[in-house]
């Protein structure tokens, strides 16, 4: 039988300064992937259509399984709760913007409907359809004044660029704390 000393070394990831120079292919591929899902979830975090927050989850998650000892599980825990906050808050700030400024449950849906009718457009195209989507849904079916109506389209349209800022603030948020980690463990592999 061998003794364990004989059986080959797994070193972590950035276990040395030559570490980025010895990654093996599958792992510049698990970077790559990673990297980009972050981008393009950074993007989306303030784009219509693309899910932001999610895909940065995602990628921090894929990285999780395939390079385990590049990323604490504390800071994934951490990024999947600021995730959770921020898919609420995206909700929520575009359904309350319209209740508080006095529209009724049906601007809250003419909002939503709005908005997703207006996603697949253009961040203008998504203001303007979820300010539309209230209108008519608090004139239409809630039996509003005009001026009622255009008010609950307004909150909701106020929502949707609060709940956009907030949605930011956590991608930013997570993608730090991501690179906090990383970071993190690759200095205290090369403490030189």
């Amino acid at each position: 039988m061998e003794s364990p000393a004989s059986f080959p070394h797994r070193e972590p990831a950035f276990a040395s300064a030559a570490a980025l120079h010895t990654l093996t292919g599958v792992q510049y591929v698990y970077w790559t992937l990673t990297i980009l899902l972050i981008l393009v979830g950074l993007v989306g975090s303030v784009v219509p259509l693309l899910p932001g927050t999610t895909l940065i989850f995602v990628g921090v998650l894929l990285h999780k399984f395939f390079l385990p000892a590049t990323v604490t599980t504390t800071a994934v825990v951490w990024i999947g709760v600021f995730w959770i906050f921020s898919v609420l808050a995206d909700f929520a700030c575009t359904l309350l913007g319209a209740r508080l400024l006095g529209g009724s449950k049906w601007g809250m849906t003419g909002a939503g409907g709005g908005a997703l009718v207006g996603m697949f457009f253009s961040l203008p195209a998504l203001l303007l359809s979820t300010i539309v989507g209230a209108f008519a849904a608090e004139k239409l079916v809630g039996k509003r004044t005009h001026g009622e109506a255009l008010k609950s389209g307004l909150g909701a349209a106020l929502g949707f660029l609060v709940s956009t800022v907030v949605r930011a603030a956590f991608a930013v948020a997570m993608v730090a704390l991501f690179a906090y980690s990383v970071i993190t463990i690759a200095l205290a592999a090369n403490p030189t």
